[in-house]
């Protein structure tokens, strides 16, 4: 791909937008961590500088994906969440089934997780204060829907509990999906020592679990 000098806005977001898709492409490749600034520009068709009078850099790219794949998943379990959870059941059983729903949806969202498991030591350097305060803001909006959502399904947890809610369940994706992703050397050693299956780590049931623990006892602390 080849392309001239951008000189509308029209055209420099469509540049913008083939960097992006490009990038996101990659991630169904390899980890975020894994993607160079030198491969993408390649892969895009641009020269590395020219990449950069888009994105001041590779961390600044894959931001901007983590905004976008956030918002997707939003909009996406929004609509659907609900009729996954019984509004007639009691507190602790919807805040199991919300916990065994959100594992679900998330085991569809493999770069959402590789994404947000890359974020604040991999993504977050790098990139100016400009750019930080842009993701900051969008990656708040996203956690407000998420905490609002939180709210409509379980109302006993009131607002600031919702708002921990969303916020815990961020940082246990990235938790989570590290540990579950070993490096390859880990995953042989675990294929090569049974004795080694207890560290072994399911990110779908650890997620699951840890979050139903997490939402029963919010709930345990508000009085339900």
């Amino acid at each position: 791909m080849t392309f001239q000098r951008a000189r509308s806005q029209e055209q420099r977001e469509v540049r913008r937008q083939v960097i992006l898709d490009t990038a996101a492409a990659m991630l169904d490749e390899m980890p975020a961590t894994a993607i160079s600034l030198n491969e993408l520009s390649r892969r895009v068709g641009l020269a590395k500088s020219n990449v950069l009078r888009y994105f001041e850099s590779r961390e600044a790219v894959l931001l901007d994906l983590l905004d976008l794949s956030a918002r997707a998943w939003l909009a996406e379990i929004t609509a659907h969440l609900p009729a996954r959870i019984d509004a007639g059941a009691g507190p602790r059983e919807r805040a199991e089934s919300l916990a065994d729903a959100l594992a679900a949806s998330l085991a569809d969202h493999r770069v959402l997780c590789d994404l947000i498991s890359a974020q604040a030591a991999v993504l977050e350097h790098n990139i100016s204060t400009e750019v930080a305060l842009r993701y900051k803001h969008a990656a708040l909006d996203s956690l407000t829907g998420f905490a609002d959502l939180i709210r409509r399904l379980l109302p006993e947890l009131g607002e600031d509990a919702a708002a921990q809610a969303a916020y815990t369940t961020t940082v246990l994706i990235g938790a989570l999906w590290v540990h579950a992703h070993p490096a390859p050397a880990v995953q042989a050693a675990y294929d090569t020592d049974p004795t080694l299956a207890a560290l072994r780590l399911d990110f779908t049931e650890a997620f699951g679990q840890s979050l139903a623990v997490f939402l029963t006892g919010q709930l345990a602390r508000a009085g339900h």
